[in-house]
């Protein structure tokens, strides 16, 4: 009877309730492009592949119909496309028509998640099975990481052709373990140092909350196991911002626990994640040595708000303070990051690239004040309707996974301030997994209903 697996967990992983959906195709050839980065032979591809994870998601949009419930982000989504569109056609500084067009097709596939996820047919064994996946994606990742800096140069994939043709040569992204060897940060299956962070924060989290849904002792364990090797990750990594979004989420999450009356559950989550944090960090300071110790501790050396103006707090000074006045109404598009890279014609002395580390600096530059506020109520209405769902009761267990999505929404808001994040394949996912749960927790509505 202890050894006997949670019927659920059965159902999702061999078939007799999967529900697979576009959406879960849609994470798994995510992951294949990334995977395929990791070969020499194809990482000159880099900009085709890393194009294509974003074609993929305008084809979904071309080739599912947009039906069934709207997300309440969907109207705001709509205005933030026409922006967008208003941008393309009339202002006059936009860096080149190819890098204006990239630049909106990037928006667009960001989006898109909103209204092709809503045309599927997804029940709650799909979403758990789709949250299962991305768990052991992002796990398997995060394993990797842990390799990478236990048996350097073995598991370590190609670097970026990105980061090798760098002015530092990668070497800026390099960390000293406490043998005195240099490694790279843990790239986990990407191809770029630190990329283990990314899956170290969603191993940590799907692990925690896994361990709170399910009372299979084996899928507790490995779920509070996958959430340690997230949160190691995340500290050799040593991506502050991780750390602090990793730790935001966890907050909020109990949050959600309070506020359901989940004694029991917080009592528990509020004991595990505190002993894991404590004792990852001593396993990472036992291989990450000084260098992960003085980087962790940078946190604490002033006040959060003096940390953060120290570090990404003076671009957002810089954005009001400089270049809101000078661009209400967006700097033209193409004139900053990836896009203005690949795409963008520098030529002309009056649509220059324009430096950007924060993600309210590339809305401004894009599309202004309108756009700011724009995304704010998309971004509002996300974390409104996954509280909603967390809240709901009649919802029973799968509220639990909308306490996951809250938490996490608050963690991409907050990671606006110090990167880019809806300028990213981050992005795509935020409005898939929002997106999906919305539907999903429908159907559950649906499925209730009919029962009485």
């Amino acid at each position: 009877m202890i050894l006997k697996v949670n019927q659920s967990f059965l159902d999702s992983f061999l078939g007799r309730k999967l529900n697979w959906t576009w959406a879960h195709t849609f994470i798994l050839l995510q992951f294949t492009l990334q995977i395929l980065l990791l070969f020499p032979q194809i990482g000159i591809l880099r900009v085709p592949i890393r194009a294509g994870s974003f074609t993929l998601s305008l084809f979904f949009l071309v080739l599912l119909r947009s039906k069934g419930a709207k997300h309440p982000a969907t109207n705001p989504a709509f205005l933030i496309i026409l922006i967008m569109l208003l941008q393309f056609s009339l202002h006059p500084y936009i860096n080149s028509i190819t890098a204006g067009a990239a630049e909106c097709a990037m928006y667009i596939a960001i989006l898109s998640p909103l209204f092709w996820v809503r045309s599927l047919n997804l029940t709650q064994i799909g979403f758990e099975s789709l949250m299962f996946l991305m768990w052991t994606i992002h796990t398997m990742s995060a394993i990797f990481g842990v390799l990478q800096v236990y048996f350097p140069g073995k598991f370590q994939p190609s670097l970026s052709i990105t980061v090798q043709k760098s002015i530092y040569q990668g070497d800026n992204l390099l960390i000293t373990l406490a043998n005195g060897q240099q490694v790279y940060r843990p790239m986990g299956l990407t191809d770029t140092p630190g990329g283990a962070a990314t899956a170290g924060f969603y191993a940590l989290l799907f692990g925690v909350v896994i361990a709170l849904k399910y009372k299979n002792p084996i899928l507790r364990i490995v779920g509070i196991g996958s959430a340690g090797l997230g949160l190691f990750c995340i500290y050799l990594s040593q991506i502050r911002s991780m750390l602090v979004l990793a730790a935001i989420c966890m907050v909020f999450l109990a949050g959600v626990l309070l506020r359901t009356g989940q004694i029991a559950r917080l009592t528990m989550m509020a004991s595990s994640v505190t002993a894991l944090f404590t004792s990852t960090f001593y396993w990472a300071l036992a291989m990450g040595g000084k260098s992960t110790l003085e980087r962790i501790s940078s946190l604490f050396s002033a006040s959060p708000d003096e940390v953060y103006r120290q570090n990404r707090g003076f671009f957002l000074q810089a954005t009001i303070e400089e270049l809101l006045p000078k661009y209400p109404l967006g700097a033209g598009l193409g004139r900053w990051g990836m896009v203005n890279t690949y795409f963008g014609d520098n030529t002309d002395l009056v649509s220059q690239p324009i430096w950007v580390e924060i993600q309210w600096t590339g809305w401004l530059l894009d599309g202004g004040v309108p756009l700011v506020f724009a995304y704010i109520v998309a971004l509002t209405q996300a974390c409104q309707t996954a509280w909603k769902i967390a809240i709901n009761r009649k919802l029973g267990d799968f509220a639990l996974w909308g306490g996951l999505i809250f938490a996490y929404d608050i963690g991409a808001v907050a990671i606006t301030f110090n990167y880019p994040l809806f300028m990213s394949q981050g992005g795509m996912e935020f409005w898939l997994l929002n997106t999906a749960l919305f539907v999903a927790a429908k159907n559950r509505a649906i499925a209730n209903s009919s029962v009485k």
